[in-house]
């Protein structure tokens, strides 16, 4: 739990001084450029400490965080990663036709806020999604599933524990959110055990943040685009991402073939993959 926790407290401490220095977006739901990278900053710095500090207390191969036994596949994540952009497009445009009023987006506009957004959406958001994957699929799901020795309940509790951490993180009251945020978690821990590294998981987390978060950004009307956590801004109408989520999971699991045993499950048995 050390890693998302300091992750939050990396978050405050960020937002205290995005606070000080920009009084003009103040509105809870508001994500501007600063609030953005404070966000993206916390998230990108623990997941680039995760690594070697699980690696030294685990006394395994850093490689073997983002894949175990395989190496890690760069030709897999580019393929999943293609895979995750159409699903998110698919969701996204599914979400304005069927449910148009349940988006943030308010039109396009394209202003300095408008570009300083997207820049640094362009350049910290892929590296806060691979680190949130880092965390809480490449550390803490094998780290949890380690307390037991049955493998089907090692798998199961890792990926419950590590998909609960990882909607708490996020903050959101609304339970409609939490429950989307788990889900979100369960997905991407089932892609992780079938293809046993984390190739699926960081296309889908990277593909899914880029893309919905430029999208906002250039349908907020040239302002800051909103994120929305409160009691009451979930519904039924996130059942629409989860399905393309889902078809994705499907994919995944299609195209991995024979089940596979979750990398690091026993850690110190990666000893052996040096």
């Amino acid at each position: 739990m050390v890693p998302p926790v300091a992750m939050i407290i990396l978050q405050i401490i960020l937002f205290t001084i995005v606070g000080l220095i920009d009084h003009g977006s103040a509105q809870e739901e508001a994500v501007g450029p600063l609030q953005l990278l404070a966000v993206n900053l916390s998230m990108g710095i623990t997941g680039v400490l995760t690594v070697p500090l699980i690696s030294r207390w685990a006394k395994v191969p850093w490689r073997t965080i983002l894949s175990f036994p395989r190496a890690f596949d760069r030709r897999r994540l580019a393929s999943y990663l293609l895979w995750a952009l159409g699903a998110t497009a698919l969701a996204n445009g599914s979400l304005a036709l069927f449910a148009p009023g349940q988006t943030p987006w308010v039109g396009f506009g394209v202003t300095g806020t408008t570009a300083a957004l997207l820049v640094v959406i362009m350049l910290t958001t892929p590296l806060a999604a691979v680190s949130e994957e880092l965390m809480f699929r490449g550390a803490m799901m094998p780290a949890v599933a380690s307390w037991v020795r049955p493998e089907r309940i090692a798998l199961a509790l890792g990926a419950v524990v590590s998909s609960l951490a990882f909607a708490v993180t996020h903050l959101a009251t609304d339970p409609w959110l939490f429950g989307y945020h788990v889900f979100l978690g369960l997905a991407t821990a089932v892609m992780a055990i079938r293809s046993r590294g984390l190739e699926a998981p960081i296309g889908f987390h990277v593909a899914n943040n880029t893309f919905t978060a430029a999208l906002n950004t250039l349908l907020a009307g040239g302002g800051d685009f909103s994120v929305a956590r409160t009691a009451g801004s979930g519904g039924p109408h996130l059942l629409i991402p989860a399905f393309f989520v889902l078809t994705l999971v499907l994919v995944v699991w299609r195209r991995e073939g024979r089940a596979a045993e979750l990398p690091m499950v026993r850690t110190r048995d990666a000893k052996t993959a040096r």
